[in-house]
């Protein structure tokens, strides 16, 4: 624990100093550096989570800590207990067109090598990729109702994981909040709060 806290904290100096990507705005915004058996993946943070300091800091982690709440762990619990990781950890800017930008291939790539790293010191158990984005950094995906409400059992940069996709949060999206989507977001939930890595987070109180 001790070393994998050292290489952590370590990384994280190292990230938290990366500007890449040019077209990416800085900071890098970060969740803590917990040794956690449990990462989630989001996409990329929006214009608040920079000034913020911390992932999922407005109203999509509202909506998206609000899910959780449902297992019984609140806002606090998760930030200090899961490692919140993303697929782009600056913001990507304004879309002209309306939204946040997509980060281009390069810039996920450029990125991927921080979470290659992550997955190395964490070897995580259980991996939740939040939105379209993130799922489609891990697996091949059309539809959202092909793969929320599934568990999928990968490897993932050599480490053996059970991946179980949410939708994005956002309140720009109906997607959970109608149906398939509010059913496979519950079968999802349902998923997440039975794995065992997340039990050995969130159980300890129980017993």
């Amino acid at each position: 624990m001790t070393d994998s806290m050292q290489a952590l904290s370590e990384l994280h100096s190292l990230l938290g100093e990366c500007r890449c990507c040019g077209n990416m705005i800085p900071p890098v915004v970060l969740g803590r550096p917990v040794v956690s058996p449990v990462i989630s993946i989001g996409q990329a943070p929006g214009e608040r989570e920079g000034p913020a300091g911390r992932p999922f800091a407005w109203t999509a982690g509202k909506t998206l800590f609000g899910w959780f709440q449902r297992l019984g762990v609140d806002e606090e619990s998760y930030r200090s207990q899961v490692y919140m990781a993303a697929v782009c950890r600056c913001f990507p800017g304004k879309n002209p067109k309306g939204g946040d930008r997509v980060p281009s291939r390069e810039e996920i790539a450029a990125c991927s090598a921080w979470l290659e790293q992550e997955f190395r010191i964490l070897r995580p158990r259980l991996v939740i990729p939040i939105g379209k984005l993130a799922i489609a950094r891990l697996m091949p995906v059309g539809k959202l109702t092909e793969v929320i409400g599934r568990a999928f059992e990968m490897e993932l940069w050599g480490v053996p994981a059970t991946v179980i996709p949410l939708p994005h949060p956002s309140g720009a999206s109906t997607w959970h909040r109608t149906e398939p989507g509010k059913t496979l977001l519950a079968d999802a939930l349902g998923l997440i709060g039975a794995h065992p890595a997340w039990r050995e987070l969130f159980s300890r109180g129980e017993e």
